[in-house]
């Protein structure tokens, strides 16, 4: 396999800077720029000079022998001065070696996952653990990370491989001493395995919205306040306001950390019958972003009527309490710490019951086995003359969570996958 490196670390003028090599060659190549490589793991301060003897910088050098690194296989990573300079100096210098070549998106990533260090599961939560940007999406993409999906997938692997091992010792081995009726067994291990995939399954879905980030919707009638009072939630102006009734025609998005939830306020239009057409398109996507929010704030008075079927956990407020004495007011601020407490005490009680799986991918595989497990249980009931086909019924479930961690069938998903990565990782 090819020597690789790239700059591990963000581009531009920094304090430090992180050059990675890995492959074969890594310990070569970084010999030819300082006089002595520090031993296994050690750091060492090191002055890095060119083919001519010319100094390029003083690093910190850190070397990691096979096996014993993040791809598997032997890096050295040059801790420089973030001197843009510095860094285009030392790239060319390893550009020039001869043998070493500037690494792919993602390939340091792809070459753990290749060797071994990391499975599918790991390198979708490191991206995710890359791209996070509250507390919330940062817990739940190092639980990934550390492999607690990928030991669960393996438990349930375990199980099946089991159950299949002792319908297929029925089939195969009806003479030897084996159990007459594993039945009982089967059921056990394929009832554990349902239960957790139909927990998982149900928390996968809170788990992708802490990943990708819930959506509030606030509703109400044309000049109720949602506007003031998302500028006031988002504490800027960032949508028109206006006495002028249908102000808002299109949805305004606000991104908010709320106590470590990524949570986007959205801003709709009125709901009303449109007066002309740009505001019919507007109501119509207000009505469709609403319904598929995870949350709505109604602006609305004790006796209206709303503009949508109110869903569990949704709030109901009163807009304008300025003027009407209670409920809310973006302008004054009356109410709205109490809101955004009730947001997020709502939102924090979905999230506890995430679970580890927080791409649809993962779903999509545990629910794919779950349905062949249902197959299975009326197989196994129906007795031995039965177990032939229930015994590939579970070979087929395997399939689907080896898919899942990346052990079969995912090599069109890996392109998609590393492309999001930068060079460095």
């Amino acid at each position: 396999m090819e020597t690789i490196f790239a700059l591990a670390s963000a581009q531009g003028r920094a304090g430090v800077s992180v050059i990675r090599l890995s492959g074969p060659n890594a310990k070569e190549v970084v010999s030819k720029l300082v006089s002595k490589l520090p031993k296994d793991r050690i750091a060492g301060l090191r002055t890095l000079t060119d083919s001519k003897g010319e100094p390029l910088d003083q690093a910190l050098v850190l070397r990691f022998d096979a096996p014993h690194s993040f791809t598997g296989e032997d890096v050295v990573e040059l801790h420089l001065h973030g001197s843009i300079a510095v860094i285009q100096s030392v790239l060319r210098v390893l550009g020039d070696s001869g043998s070493a070549r500037l690494a792919e998106p993602g390939e340091f990533t792809r070459r753990a996952l290749e060797n071994g260090k990391m499975d599918l599961a790991q390198v979708e939560g490191l991206a995710d653990l890359i791209e996070s940007e509250t507390e919330a999406q940062r817990k739940q993409a190092l639980r990934v990370v550390s492999g607690h999906l990928g030991k669960l997938v393996e438990q349930w692997r375990s199980s099946l491989i089991r159950a299949a091992a002792l319908i297929e010792a029925t089939i195969d081995f009806v003479d030897e001493d084996v159990p007459v009726d594993v039945s009982p067994e089967v059921h056990e291990l394929l009832s554990g395995v349902k239960l957790d995939l139909i927990k998982e399954i149900a928390g996968s879905k809170v788990a992708e919205r802490i990943r990708v980030g819930f959506e509030v919707a606030i509703v109400g009638a044309p000049n109720a306040g949602k506007s003031t009072l998302l500028n006031a939630m988002a504490g800027r102006d960032a949508a028109i306001t206006s006495e002028v009734a249908g102000t808002t025609r299109d949805v305004i998005e606000v991104r908010m950390d709320l106590n470590g939830l990524p949570v986007t306020i959205l801003d709709t239009a009125g709901l009303r019958i449109g007066k002309d057409a740009v505001e019919v398109i507007g109501i119509d996507r207000a009505l469709d972003r609403a319904s598929k929010a995870d949350l709505r704030i109604f602006l609305a008075a004790d006796d209206e009527e709303l503009p949508l079927q109110q869903q569990k956990d949704d709030l109901r407020v009163t807009p304008k309490s300025d003027i009407l004495g209670k409920g809310v007011s973006g302008l004054t601020g009356q109410g709205v710490s109490e809101l955004l407490i009730k947001v997020q005490q709502v939102l924090a009680n979905r999230s506890s019951q995430a679970g580890l799986a927080t791409h649809e991918r993962h779903r999509v595989a545990m629910e794919s086995t779950l349905e062949v497990l249902d197959v299975v249980f009326p197989l196994v009931d129906q007795g031995p003359e039965q177990y032939d086909i229930a015994a590939e019924e579970l070979r087929s479930a395997i399939r689907s969570l080896e898919a899942l961690v990346g052990r079969i069938d995912v090599e069109n998903l890996l392109d998609e996958i590393f492309s999001s990565f930068c060079l460095g990782k």
